[in-house]
């Protein structure tokens, strides 16, 4: 019987010695693959780019404001009075719709309906949510938004595709 619990007593010592830890099965890409694949994104985003700023100086009625954030923008109805804009936290109400570059609609004002968006807080179309912050009360913006700050590389998985730029008219309702 003593036998019996020193080896089971020995057993359970030996057992718990240190694990060694297990490689992965898939080894981390190689830097080369991620430099390949920024090299490729970079030359992407500036032949969208250099194709929305010809589209641009051809729309020779409307004068276009570049954003630092990505996107271009121009005012269809612009406020002059001294009002806030929208600050982080805030719920905002609007009207928009998308449209690709030739201004053909993807989705209706109407389909879209009105929208309530808190600034910063919810997950949107980057473009639009930088966008809006620009805004006060009573202006509607045309945005014109490559893809990278729009739906990317996976589009909206219904009408706008992979890497496409789009345009959307918003008009800002209300600040709550």
């Amino acid at each position: 019987m003593k036998i019996r619990s020193l080896f089971f007593l020995m057993v359970i010592c030996f057992s718990c010695s240190k694990t060694t830890p297990r490689k992965p099965i898939n080894p981390k890409p190689s830097s080369t693959i991620l430099k390949e694949t920024i090299s490729a994104s970079k030359v992407l985003n500036e032949a969208e780019d250099a194709k929305i700023i010809a589209l641009i100086q051809k729309d020779s009625t409307k004068t276009y404001i570049t954003s630092p954030n990505g996107f271009w923008y121009t005012y269809l109805n612009k406020v002059e009075e001294d009002i806030p804009t929208p600050q982080a936290g805030q719920e905002v109400t609007f009207s928009y719709n998308i449209t690709d570059l030739n201004d053909v609609v993807i989705y209706s004002t109407e389909e879209l309906g009105i929208k309530k968006y808190k600034i910063d807080k919810e997950d949107f179309i980057a473009g639009i949510q930088k966008g809006i912050k620009l805004m006060k009360i009573g202006e509607t913006i045309t945005f014109v938004i490559p893809s990278y700050n729009a739906f990317g590389i996976s589009g909206d998985g219904n009408k706008i595709a992979i890497n496409q730029s789009i345009k959307s008219t918003v008009t800002l309702l209300n600040i709550n």
